[in-house]
């Protein structure tokens, strides 16, 4: 095909669908992306995004030399991950990738960026493609097999390939493919957000002021809790409209322990529920969720999709939560949408550049993503219903297995440092 002859329209500006886009474009093929909001700063409100080792592959295949290195300097290490009691007593730490194998590159750690802050870096250099104030209602297939999607407008576009990267209510799923059902998880999560002042940063002490933190309890919720803190003196970073430094909190809750009118709270009323039940914790954890900004909260009944049978392929095709939406425990979500857009590109510059099969190109996208998708959509489940269990027998196992990993992790961390001091000392000797 020639450089002018295939055109892929992707519905979703989100960063599956940017990134996308991005990797397209880099690719030199044409393609263009419509986004339902208004202007680039209607999303100027999220939390930080963990980016684990496949979507940092995913973006540094997609991104232009510039724009990755821009992502890079934007992000902030992740720290360690503790999980600690509701009385912040240690039960298991794993350190961050930084810290395990100092020596990997950015691709094979994994980052924290402010959501924001990523938008801002994948909408770099696509003024060209990039449409908005374009809320997609259906589509049409053209007699000869080119896809024409309408827009609420009454503006048109047409390409070979049509791209469904708009998110967990997707409209083109729901014509597309209507059996793929979404459904409840049983449990809400609540956001909140604390500025990192330095008023915070003086009573915030450790484990909570760094890194990540799960409290697991013996109830129906549990808390997770992220420090972001890119604060520097740098000059040569990037400037980006994310905010820099902030606590962010993830209080997850079992539906039968919220009020029935949970749907009608505002955000006061929102942290005095968390407060209530969680006024036997440790005081840092109670101060966090008082001082946390009211405004900041968000309130998301968590949803799944049902794992579906692979159907026929055509040209056609979904990405990330239009497709396989879960429960956002665990941060799967984003770096599985980012994992598919750096699949679903490598296949569509393969017909750009050789005039292959578009549909059996599109083919093999599904069939690796349908498995790698939904294996995503099952562990999110599981971390969910892990951090949810409220059986005081079934929670001291858990703690007392948890104690046990991490002892054993700390005792092979010893021997580690044992078998390579010495040959270290050799080698700065030699």
């Amino acid at each position: 095909m020639s450089d002018t002859s295939f055109k892929v329209i992707v519905i979703g500006g989100g960063i599956g669908g940017l990134c996308l886009a991005q990797g397209l474009k880099r690719a030199g093929a044409d393609v263009a992306v419509y986004e339902r909001d208004r202007t680039r700063t209607d999303r100027l409100e999220g939390y930080r995004i963990h980016i684990d080792p496949d979507g940092a592959k995913a973006l540094h295949s997609c991104l232009p030399t510039t724009t990755w290195d821009a992502f890079v300097a934007s992000t902030v290490d992740l720290g360690a991950f503790r999980f600690l009691t509701e009385g912040l007593h240690e039960l298991m730490v794993l350190e961050s990738d930084s810290q395990v194998a100092p020596e990997s590159g950015p691709t094979e750690r994994s980052h924290a960026i402010d959501r924001v802050t990523l938008r801002e870096v994948l909408l770099t250099d696509l003024d060209d493609v990039l449409h908005f104030n374009k809320k997609f209602e259906r589509y049409e297939r053209d007699p000869d097999g080119m896809i024409t999607a309408h827009f609420a407008d009454g503006t048109t576009a047409t390409g070979h390939v049509l791209v469904g990267a708009d998110g967990v209510n997707s409209q083109i799923r729901r014509q597309y493919l209507p059996q793929v059902e979404r459904v409840d998880t049983d449990a809400f999560g609540i956001g909140l957000k604390l500025p990192l002042t330095e008023e915070v940063r003086d009573w915030l002490e450790p484990p909570l002021s760094t890194g990540r933190n799960m409290i697991m309890a013996p109830a129906p919720y549990f808390l997770s809790i992220s420090v972001f803190d890119r604060t520097t003196d740098r000059d040569d970073l990037p400037s980006t409209p994310g905010d820099n430094a902030y606590v962010g909190t993830a209080f997850v809750v079992r539906r039968s322990a919220c009020p029935a009118n949970i749907h009608a709270l505002n955000g006061t009323e929102l942290k005095k529920f968390i407060e209530r039940l969680i006024s036997g914790w440790h005081p840092q954890l109670r101060r966090l969720v008082a001082e946390s900004d009211p405004d900041s909260a968000l309130l998301v009944p968590y949803k799944t999709s049902v794992p579906v049978k692979p159907w026929e392929s055509t040209n056609i095709t979904l990405l990330g939560d239009a497709v396989h939406s879960m429960s956002p425990v665990g941060g799967l979500g984003g770096n599985t949408a980012l994992r598919d857009a750096d699949l679903l590109c490598r296949n569509l510059v393969r017909v750009h550049r050789s005039g292959t099969l578009t549909v059996e190109a599109i083919r093999d996208y599904e069939t690796t993503m349908l498995e790698y998708g939904f294996a995503a959509v099952r562990k999110a489940l599981r971390y969910q219903k892990q951090g949810l269990q409220s059986n005081k027998l079934a929670v001291s196992l858990s703690r007392m297995s948890f104690r046990a990993i991490n002892s054993m992790m700390q005792h092979r961390s010893k021997q580690a440092a044992r078998r390579t001091g010495p040959l270290s000392k050799a080698r700065s000797a030699g």
